[in-house]
């Protein structure tokens, strides 16, 4: 994955560690280690296109567990603000906290806006770290998780 730009459909990612609401450090590499992550950047915790886009996720858990898949949550919020959000909402999937923005900038979702410092996107990445596809809309909230079990099912068959 280069240093500069967004990463594309066909890149191989880095590893990263990263905490999660809980406060336990994930790593990229563990979370692969039982099937595909689809990894959603969303711009902030608790807001209502935010929320709207984790919960259309929360509820196609089982489908995303069908496929062997599990969704992955980040943003710039804190270990806090991220153990509210799942908590608020059920939401039952690890959020990683980012607050310093260095996976955004990895993956080039970080913008210079304070207001909304990530752009929304997506990125289904398989067990050898290759990115399958990647989603990005920041208005139609539930494309994320429905594109991303498309390409999931499209790769499986």
């Amino acid at each position: 994955m280069s240093g500069r730009g967004a990463v594309r459909e066909g890149d191989t990612v880095e590893d990263f560690a990263l905490p999660d609401e809980t406060g336990t450090t994930r790593t990229l590499t563990a979370l692969l280690a039982e099937g595909p992550v689809v990894l959603f950047f969303y711009p902030a915790a608790l807001t209502p296109g935010c929320t709207a886009e984790a919960c259309h996720f929360r509820d196609l858990a089982a489908e995303f567990a069908a496929l062997g898949a599990r969704p992955v949550g980040i943003s710039g919020d804190t270990v806090d603000r991220q153990r509210e959000f799942t908590g608020r909402h059920g939401l039952g999937m690890p959020l990683l906290s980012d607050p310093e923005g260095a996976v955004r900038e990895r993956f080039g979702v970080r913008r210079g806006l304070t207001l909304a410092p990530t752009r929304r996107a997506t990125f289904v990445i398989a067990q050898d770290r290759t990115v399958l596809a990647v989603v990005r809309s920041e208005l139609r909230m539930n494309t994320h998780a429905d594109r991303a079990l498309a390409v999931l099912r499209a790769h499986r068959a």
